[in-house]
């Protein structure tokens, strides 16, 4: 399959870039600084690309068989808030005006619901450095849940996928839907490496057309 991968050399962006080309993809990453791509693969083309350009994301995406958005504009930045919404749909425009229609975006946790009608972003004790960003891609999904012409698919991680379990593949996963997948210890956890497999399965065996799902241990 011919795979257009948007943030490719971000943290999550790396793995799935992994995961595609292990598997067999033909990948073309798309990304701000080419040179933070070091992986070489005959499968992989690098292309450097402006995502608040419109024009220039079909023009990058343009013969994929799918999008994988793994867009993240920094944790740090400022405007991380307006760059995620902004880049979001102008990625989204990007993939409809190239006519592709898969589009599988990696979103946030915030938007999983821990309690009937209550959201992780809005509990009292959800961490305020990533707070925007969370809000962001809630926001987004609740934009793109309109979206009717696109066969998208939206991945809220597990809530822990920075705290130690980096570098594991297990091969195995749960998923939900709209609230966190828990360990029997109460914890949502995921692996990066993980997290790629459950994109790159996804992808090749859709499950979750027009709709948002979760996946953890």
């Amino acid at each position: 399959m011919k795979i257009a991968l948007i943030g490719a050399s971000g943290f999550v962006g790396t793995a799935i870039l992994k995961e595609a080309l292990d598997r067999g993809h033909q990948v073309t990453a798309i990304v701000r600084n080419p040179e933070n791509i070091t992986l070489a693969n005959d499968q992989l083309k690098v292309v450097k690309a402006d995502i608040l350009d419109t024009d220039q994301v079909t023009a990058a995406v343009k013969g994929a068989d799918a999008v994988i958005s793994a867009y993240n504009p920094g944790w740090s930045n400022p405007d991380i808030y307006e760059e995620f919404l902004k880049g979001s749909k102008s990625i989204q425009a990007g993939t409809k005006a190239a006519g592709v229609k898969r589009y599988i975006i990696i979103g946030g946790a915030g938007s999983l619901e821990v309690a009937p009608g209550l959201q992780a972003v809005d509990t009292p004790d959800f961490p305020a450095a990533i707070k925007p960003g969370a809000s962001a891609a809630r926001d987004y999904h609740n934009i793109v849940k309109e979206e009717t012409e696109l066969d998208w698919t939206f991945f809220s991680p597990a809530f822990e996928m920075h705290q130690g379990t980096s570098g594991v593949r297990t091969g195995v996963y749960r998923t939900g839907l709209d609230t966190p997948v828990f360990n029997e210890e109460g914890r949502s956890i995921l692996s990066v490496e993980d997290l790629a497999l459950v994109i790159i399965d996804e992808l090749e065996n859709p499950q979750h057309i027009k709709a948002r799902f979760t996946a953890a241990y």
